[in-house]
């Protein structure tokens, strides 16, 4: 196998499960990538699915989409908003994908009748992918999944291991984060916990070179030379990373913590990190701005934050950096009765996220038309579009206008939004609907156009403005409704380059109103949030 010179960080986790390992991966990177390195991430996740696309969002939290089309875990979105790049089909290896890549393999003969096992097999995959997704990087991160000990992660752990033997030792760094938790009964930390974790990881036959130990508050230099001496690890070598108000003070919190003087050995470079734009940003994520806007946000999963954590992280940049607080309102959809106005006059702006099913529709449909009605700042995201086009349909006079997806039929006349021919049939699969980057055409005409063309984020081609976007949705508007739609207050300002799927639409009179078919949520950064998040927090001030 040959090798460029790339180095590689592994980050693993002990004692529990969200821990903050993408954090303080993504966080890691981002000091590594203000030094001017190149530098990449993936996820190795021991779930035996083959992709995100089927997961509850409920207890695994928002599905995140590539530009290439694949449905991931929620860490690539930590991981562009921290690197501000773009992940790819290389940065996500669960166990289903490698399982199902050998077993297709084995039964086409394609191991020539040997036995196909764990260790080499099992683990000769996951370097390849490893060494795939680091192409062209100075530097590749790679988070394993869950906590060390867990039955199913060992094949990564002994991956990572035999990793280093093919690239040598000094080009890969071991980090691995630990909690320490804080037992209130007898008011002290305990250790034992984590000194556990890393004497599994030793007995697996790592032992790391940074071990970041995560508390609720900052504790006692001791606590951390003590972990160091019952795992012989160095003391200078164990970091603590308390919890703090948010995440994006994590790098410059890592920073902090001693890390730099071990990564500068590790990369054999002195050169201090630019973090001025995360110093920035922080400092208005930190400062209490004199004004506070109210954003409903009006969703079918309400009681798990990371359910739509990129919508939630884009208001919050956009709020930091138009200068104002965010108190952002969860509004459960389904229970958006008759009780609209009474709910939604406390909100100074409406968003309204993606999702799939028909529990809470209705509701979204009755905010999309209080904005329209009440001139209410309103961003559709996907789902939000396509509400949106039924609240205007049935303004304009289609009686019970609604989506396929909800129950509507062609022979009714009401199929406001529709399935397309070649995704029939495919309602309940995984990875069959429009995933990853599509153009779309703006009217040169319209705000939506104009909101693009402020912060560049798009460009002319032959006198067409073109702009990119993810996607990840089955349905699509049906055409044969825009007179109604346009009697109803909303215009298209955006298709496909062919002009056969509507990409955008906007309210012309109102103060904002704008909803995609996309997910513009994806490729929000917080040192360059996305131009729709911008202006809908700049229209609410």
């Amino acid at each position: 196998m040959k090798h460029r010179k790339c180095k590689y960080i592994f980050v693993t986790g002990g004692v529990l499960s969200g821990v903050g390992k993408g954090i303080t991966a993504a966080s890691i990177g981002s000091i590594l990538k203000a030094k001017g390195y190149k530098v990449t991430m993936q996820k190795c996740d021991p779930y035996l699915n083959v992709d995100a696309g089927l997961l509850n969002p409920v207890e695994h939290g928002e599905c995140y989409v590539t530009h290439d089309g694949v449905e991931t875990d929620l860490d690539l979105g930590h991981y562009e908003r921290f690197l501000d790049f773009e992940t790819s089909k290389y940065s996500i290896t669960l166990s289903g994908s490698i399982y199902k890549e050998l077993i297709e393999r084995e039964r086409s003969g394609g191991f020539n009748g040997k036995t196909v096992q764990l260790v080499p097999h099992f683990t000769n995959l996951v370097c390849e992918k490893i060494e795939k997704a680091s192409a062209e990087s100075d530097i590749h991160i790679v988070e394993i999944g869950g906590t060390v000990g867990d039955y199913e992660g060992l094949p990564f752990i002994e991956a990572i291991r035999l990793f280093a033997n093919k690239v040598g030792r000094r080009n890969c760094l071991y980090v691995s984060v630990v909690y320490v938790p804080f037992i209130h009964t007898s008011n002290e930390l305990k250790t034992k916990p984590a000194q556990n974790a890393l004497r599994d990881l030793r007995g697996f036959g790592i032992i790391p070179d940074i071990v970041c130990v995560r508390t609720e508050k900052p504790c006692e230099r001791a606590i951390c030379e003590k972990i160091a001496a019952f795992s012989g690890i160095p003391g200078e070598a164990v970091l603590n990373l308390p919890d703090i108000n948010s995440v994006y003070d994590v790098p410059l919190n890592v920073l902090k913590s001693g890390v730099l003087k071990i990564l500068n050995e590790f990369v054999d470079d002195e050169k201090e990190p630019d973090m001025s734009g995360w110093k920035e940003f922080s400092k208005r994520c930190d400062y209490h701005h004199p004004k506070t806007v109210t954003v409903g946000l009006v969703a079918k999963y309400v009681g798990n934050d990371d359910t739509y954590i990129c919508v939630t992280e884009a208001l919050k940049a956009a709020a930091a950096w138009n200068n104002v607080n965010l108190n952002l309102k969860w509004i459960k959809a389904e229970e958006l009765g008759d009780n609209v106005t009474k709910t939604l006059k406390e909100c100074d702006g409406l968003v309204v996220p993606g999702g799939f099913g028909v529990r809470g529709t209705e509701g979204k449909i009755k905010a999309a038309e209080y904005a329209l009605n009440n001139d209410v700042p309103y961003l559709g995201l996907c789902l939000g579009m396509q509400v949106a086009c039924i609240a205007a349909a049935r303004k304009g006079g289609v009686k019970n206008a609604n989506s396929e997806e909800f129950g509507a039929k062609e022979k009714d006349g009401n199929n406001v939004i529709y399935i397309m021919e070649d995704q029939k049939g495919k309602e309940s699969t995984g990875g069959t609907m429009r995933l990853g980057d599509y153009i779309a055409i703006l009217d040169n005409k319209s705000k939506t156009k104009k909101i693009y063309e402020t912060y560049d984020w798009g460009k002319m081609d032959d006198e067409r403005y073109e702009v990119i976007e993810r996607h990840r949705h089955r349905y699509e508007v049906n055409q044969k409704f825009l007179p109604e739609m346009e009697k109803g207050g909303i215009k298209v300002s955006g298709t496909s380059p062919d002009g056969t799927l509507v990409e955008f639409i906007e309210a012309p009179n109102r103060k904002f109103f704008v909803a995609t078919q996309a997910h513009p949520e994806f490729k929000s950064r917080p040192l360059n949030v996305h131009p729709l998040f911008m202006e809908f927090v700049k229209s609410l001030k």
